[in-house]
Formats: structure tokens, C-alpha cells, sequence
């Protein structure tokens, strides 16, 4: 049986274009991010991968880069969970501020600390740590067990909230899951053993 999970960051928005904070604001994908999504789209469908199941965040772009995906690979029908535990990190007062806005505001050590460090919440925003808090117990319940059973699962989230299903797949520390990084738009594609560790991976960059 195969068990085949596939990871998808949404494609560029506006404010990633801006160098925003964005957290759990709602700007829409720039043209680049729809090209990314259906790129991301075609790659897959080059693997032959129809799926089962679809998983998304309460997040415009995360669902519109879903739904792009989908329609290249002709799935449009296929039914998608929408849930606000796989949106991105909270970053809370530092959201709609550009980095160097808020580099003037709090100081630059401080945001760095606040971007990279694991449980550092910025003002009125989550931590990594807190992130994943949410993330993984609803992968657990609720993405694992499909794909488990041989659904082949597409999850379209963010960068953070994706970073809670690396620590799991990828067997990431709190100290090495910071320097990870997911780029936009780009399919990584996991296929698990059946305890739910990685047998295989393989991630599709846009040619």
C-alpha cells in the first residue's frame, strides 16, 4: 500500500512580495503565486498522484493555491477541509509591518529573535512552539490516519504551519526547524512507512 502525503506552501502573496508580516491576514496571491500554484499543479500531475483527501488553512491564499492545484490536475471536485489550525503563525503586533518597520519599532535584535528563535512570541502573536502546539495534534488526528490508510493527502498551508509537520516527517529539533525553509508554490512529496516515518521523498522544483 502506498501511503502518499504531499506538502504544498502557497503560492507568493502580496504582502511575501512586500516583505510583510503577514500571520493570519488575508492579502491574495500575486500573479506570480497563481503561476506557482499551477506549476505546482502540473508537477504533480506529472507523478500521476490523484488524491483522496485535501487539507487547507482558514487562509485566502492557502485556499486559493488549494483550488489552483487541484483544477490543473482535474480534481476540482474533490471536496477540501478548510481549518484554522493549519494557518500560519500568529505574529500579532509585527502583522502588516515590513521588516524594517518593525526593526525601527522594537529594534532589530529583537525581531530577529522574534523570527528565528522557537518560543519567543512576538507582542499579542505565537511562537513557533505555539504553532506547532495546534498544528500537530490535528495532524495527528486528523491527516495522519488518511494517509495511513493508502488516501493519497494533499495538505496547502504556510511556511509555519508546515514547519509542524517537518518536526514530525523530517525529525526536525527546535533548534534545526528554524532553518528550515519551504519555498512557495513547491510540491514536496512524502511517501510513509506504515509507523509514519519517511520512506521517501521527493520534492518537485518548477523546471
Amino acid at each position: 500500500m502506498e501511503r502518499t502525503l504531499v506538502l504544498v506552501r502557497h503560492g507568493q502573496s502580496e504582502w511575501n512580495l512586500k516583505n510583510l508580516f503577514t500571520g493570519w491576514k488575508n492579502p491574495d496571491l500575486t500573479p506570480v503565486g497563481i503561476e506557482e500554484a499551477k506549476k505546482a499543479g502540473q508537477e504533480i500531475g506529472k507523478l500521476g498522484i490523484k488524491f483522496d483527501k485535501a487539507f487547507t488553512s482558514g487562509l485566502t491564499r492557502a485556499q486559493d493555491t488549494c483550488d489552483l492545484v487541484l483544477k490543473e490536475l482535474g480534481q476540482s471536485s474533490l471536496s477540501v477541509v478548510k481549518d484554522i489550525q493549519l494557518n500560519e503563525r500568529d505574529y500579532g503586533d509585527l502583522s502588516g509591518l515590513n521588516k524594517a518597520e518593525a526593526a525601527q519599532k522594537w529594534g532589530e535584535e529583537q525581531v530577529m529573535i522574534w523570527r528565528r528563535s522557537y518560543d519567543t512570541p512576538p507582542p499579542g502573536g505565537e511562537s513557533l512552539k505555539d504553532t506547532l502546539a495546534r498544528v500537530l495534534p490535528y495532524y495527528c488526528q486528523n491527516i495522519l490516519p488518511c494517509v495511513l490508510r493508502g488516501e493519497k493527502t494533499i495538505v496547502v498551508a504556510h511556511g509555519n504551519s508546515l514547519r509542524a509537520l517537518l518536526m514530525v516527517l523530517e525529525r526536525a529539533t527546535p533548534e534545526t526547524i528554524t532553518g528550515i525553509e519551504l519555498e512557495t508554490g513547491v510540491p514536496v512529496v512524502y511517501k510513509l512507512n506504515a509507523d509514519s516515518t519517511v520512506a521517501e521523498k521527493k520534492v518537485l522544483h518548477h523546471a
